[in-house]
Order: structure tokens, then sequence, then C-alpha cells
């Protein structure tokens, strides 16, 4: 008979010390972000359980120099409404790799992520940065590799 392992709070806090860092600049934005999930679950490793957060924390880096494939970068249109009328706003995704791609990097990795507390806690550990240069070198962050 065998037996099913479940993370435990153990795990969790080992996991916590776990960072890794990507390299936007050489990926293509959709298959970076799936990348990026999986490892804030931790699907990546055998203990996976979804109740718990066994992820590593990211760092992604050169945020402004993400790749797209395509014509997305014109064609593309995000929108969001205040809520009053007239407040519809419509942006391209060139527009937003220009203004703050910090947050256009986050939101394609939060989409991807569980809508829950433990969803939020796993956006958390994502540090996302417009240039090379991070204030995480304390953490040793390994690199994600990531297929093409």
């Amino acid at each position: 008979m065998t037996r099913t392992t479940f993370a435990t709070l153990q795990d969790h806090q080992n996991a916590a010390t776990n960072w890794l860092i990507v390299d936007a600049s050489e990926h293509v934005l959709g298959r970076m972000a799936v990348r990026i999930a999986e490892a804030l679950m931790g699907k990546d490793k055998p203990l996976y359980t979804p109740h718990v957060s066994i992820g590593a924390g990211v760092i992604v880096i050169n945020a402004e120099k993400v790749l797209v494939s395509g014509t997305k970068k014109e064609t593309r249109v995000y929108t969001s409404w205040s809520g009053y009328t007239g407040g519809l706003k419509s942006r391209t995704l060139g527009e937003r790799l220009e203004s703050a791609p910090e947050k256009l990097v986050k939101d394609a990795v939060r989409r991807m992520l569980p809508k829950s507390r433990i969803g939020n806690a796993m956006l958390q550990r994502l540090k996302v940065y417009r240039g090379s240069q991070h204030p995480h070198v304390a953490q040793q962050p390994k690199k994600l590799e990531i297929p093409s």
C-alpha cells in the first residue's frame, strides 16, 4: 500500500529560503510567466501540495526588455474601466511596456496563480525590476531555467 505525502509547515519554512532569478530580456513574456508561476506555486517540486506554499521566491530583472511574439505590441489592447461614465481606458501592450513593464510582468504571472489568499502570498514573493540591478544579492538567487 502506498502513502500520500503532503508538504508540512517545515517544508514551507525551508522553501522560504530559496530564491530564483530570471533575466526577462532572454524570454518571451507568456512562456516566462508560466514558468515563474510554477516556481512560485512549487509545482516543480515532488512535494507539491495545493494548500501549502512551498514555492521559491522569484526575482525578475530587465523587465523593460521582455520579448513578445508577433505583432502583439501594436495589436494587444488592455482595457480598464473606472466605473464612471467615459472612464474606459485602453492601452496597447507596447504602451504598457514603455510606462510600467514591472506591472505588465507581474500581471501576467498573477493571472496564472490561484485566486485566493495563498495566491496573494505567492505573488508577494515575486520581485520585478526594470533594469539589471536588484537589492536581493544576500538571498543568493539561482538562475531559473526556462525552456525556449
